[in-house]
């Protein structure tokens, strides 16, 4: 039987290491306190939070739907010519533009090369 390093040498080690912890009571806990301060703990709070996250999302959806379609089109189009047409845009550049301005910006990418400042 071989006799092991680990086991003869490292585990004593350790567990007088964890012995000499002093580990909190788990029992002591004061009653009515929340585990670890937490404000989320309480069931309402739990619930007035996930509302407020719900409405918020919704009004961002509402507000911002026409931008996140401006730029997913923008994306669309940037990979169609690129891709497709071959126009040889600049790859990184070019892409932010269609992404922060939408078909706008990939038409403005497209006279920029036609003009051959690109």
């Amino acid at each position: 039987m071989q006799i092991n390093y680990i086991e003869t040498n490292m585990i004593p080690f350790f567990l007088g290491f964890a012995e000499s912890i002093k580990w909190p009571d788990i029992g002591a806990i004061t009653p009515g306190a929340t585990p670890m301060g937490s404000p989320f703990a309480d069931p309402l709070i739990l619930l007035g939070a996930g509302i407020v996250l719900i409405i918020a999302t919704i009004l961002v959806l509402l507000f911002m739907k026409k931008i996140i379609v401006n730029t997913i089109l923008g994306l669309i189009l940037w990979s169609v010519v690129n891709f497709i047409f071959n126009a040889n845009l600049p790859w990184l550049p070019s892409l932010v533009v269609a992404a922060i301005f939408g078909p706008a910006g990939v038409g403005v990418m497209l006279l920029l090369r036609f003009f051959g400042i690109l």
